[in-house]
């Protein structure tokens, strides 16, 4: 038999279509794309020292907001259909999984997802791949890239003009500024939701106090945070920001222009969450920024060898 080392980083498949991310065996999120939500979403997303999640489930005041989702893909206008909220019956599915890789260095979750009209008929595929990028001290990164374009034999897409779309992020309630003790800040320095919301930036920052738990059994206020980096190859970067005090954030994708989505040119777009210490840190988010866009995509293809039907790897 040959050797076999387990990888560092893996991808494993649970019950009731849920995917756990892990480092070194500890869930750092988890992948939820079962038919009792509208759409899929991440979590929960662990914090590096509290162990807790960073991200929340819903609004903390409102249940209108109820489809904030920790991590979500959605978008509030795709040719006149409303696939961010939950007022109509539009839905994001998971057609299938293609790729699970695990990795000393990252792991892969690649899918193909379908949005669909209220009848079911697909408007949009989405082809997604997710890595899982440990960092220092428990830190760790997910970084997204998808890959939009009308499904087979569809027509053309246009994603309208909204604040909403196309990935977003739920904080914590201790995280947010409203109802917690968080912070907003921005790549180009500025502080707070007045400042930054519709303003455009390379990066954003929401940080603020998590609970701890001691070995004694007392609870202690850590510092946490996470910082969302938009691509220097997305359309219209750097994305202007749709931020709020309690406790969400977005690049927004079509904030003041529409993305037309063909499948000559469908619309490719990476995001990186970095889950990390502390408050922001420029020096930090700037390194973390410079490695991003420098690093290369992912390609999905067919498989070449046996017991594998798809391949997920780096470009290039």
């Amino acid at each position: 038999m040959p050797d076999y080392t387990i990888p560092r980083c893996e991808i494993v498949p649970l019950a009731d279509r849920q995917t756990s991310l892990r480092v070194g065996g500890e869930e750092k999120t988890r992948w939820h794309f079962g038919a009792d939500y509208p759409r899929p979403f991440f979590f929960p997303c662990n914090g590096p020292s509290s162990g807790a999640s960073l991200t929340r489930i819903g609004h903390p005041g409102a249940q209108n907001h109820d489809h904030h989702r920790s991590v979500w893909f959605a978008h509030a206008k795709v040719n006149g259909l409303d696939f961010w909220s939950e007022n109509g019956k539009t839905r994001i599915r998971e057609k299938l999984w293609l790729r699970y890789r695990d990795g000393d260095e990252e792991a892969l979750l690649a899918s193909l997802l379908g949005w669909f009209d209220p009848e079911g008929r697909e408007v949009l595929e989405q082809e997604m791949v997710a890595a899982l990028i440990p960092g220092d001290a428990g830190e760790w990164f997910l970084e997204t890239q998808s890959i939009f374009r009308p499904p087979k034999g569809g027509e053309a897409v246009t994603l309208e003009v909204s604040n909403f779309g196309v990935f977003a992020v739920r904080v914590a309630k201790s995280v947010s500024v409203h109802f917690g003790g968080g912070k907003i800040v921005s790549s180009e320095g500025m502080e707070g939701e007045p400042s930054i919301f519709g303003q455009s930036a390379r990066w954003m920052d929401y940080s603020g106090p998590m609970a701890k738990m001691e070995k004694d059994g007392q609870r202690v206020a850590v510092t946490e945070g996470i910082t969302y980096f938009d691509h220097p190859g997305n359309p219209r970067y750097p994305a202007h920001w749709h931020v709020r005090e309690d406790g969400w954030m977005g690049a927004s994708l079509c904030r003041n222009e529409p993305v037309p989505v063909t499948a000559e040119a469908p619309v490719t777009v990476r995001y990186l969450l970095h889950f990390h210490r502390g408050g922001a840190d420029l020096a930090r988010s700037e390194a973390v920024a410079a490695a991003f866009a420098e690093r290369p995509g992912f390609v999905v293809e067919e498989a070449t060898v046996k017991h594998q039907q798809y391949e997920a790897r780096r470009a290039g």
